[in-house]
């Protein structure tokens, strides 16, 4: 939780400098890269959260991957590392992402499935959203076959989960209690 907090700490920050030096957009492509690529990379993940590797091969390691990037992302590795909170680089650059959308008027929807969408049903997807929060809306897919069937909606702060693993798992609780 108080990760959670400190990282959008972060990731507001970072949006504000961005936005003042006019490279949001930009700086919003290199925390999706970030995002995507710790993500992708079991030992790039263990590696930010390990405390045995020194922070300065940390440093040295996020600026070869990430050497590309704005000066605003650089920074924020720097300070990260400052404050020895390099775990939370994931979990900042996705923050920044959801309110980067949200500054720009739209926001980003998840929507996790057993299989993925087809484009009719994103389509529908993307109409009732827009039609419950009013705003412009992405759709980003996840596959998870552990929900078994059906889908968990996420848009921002609320989450519908109408999966089967989670209908299953109600039952279960129903049966138990009683």
């Amino acid at each position: 939780m108080a990760g959670e907090r400190a990282a959008i700490r972060y990731a507001k920050a970072v949006l504000g400098l961005a936005t003042e030096k006019k490279s949001a957009e930009v700086v919003n492509s290199d925390m999706e890269l970030i995002t995507n690529t710790v993500a992708q990379s079991k030992d790039l993940k263990d590696m930010l959260y390990s405390p045995v590797i020194r922070s300065s091969v940390k440093k040295s390691a996020l600026l070869e991957i990430f050497k590309n990037s704005n000066e605003a992302t650089t920074n924020l590795i720097d300070v990260l590392i400052a404050n020895k909170r390099t775990s939370l680089l994931p979990e900042v650059a996705s923050t920044y992402t959801r309110l980067f959308e949200e500054q720009k008027g739209s926001q980003i929807a998840i929507v996790t499935t057993a299989v993925p969408l087809t484009d009719a049903l994103e389509t529908k997807v993307l109409a009732k959203v827009k039609e419950l929060t009013g705003k412009d809306t992405a759709i980003k897919n996840i596959v998870d076959e552990s929900i078994l069937g059906g889908f968990i909606l996420r848009v921002g702060d609320t989450e519908y989960n109408a999966s089967i693993a989670n209908q299953l798992n109600k039952l279960k609780r129903e049966f138990t209690l009683n």
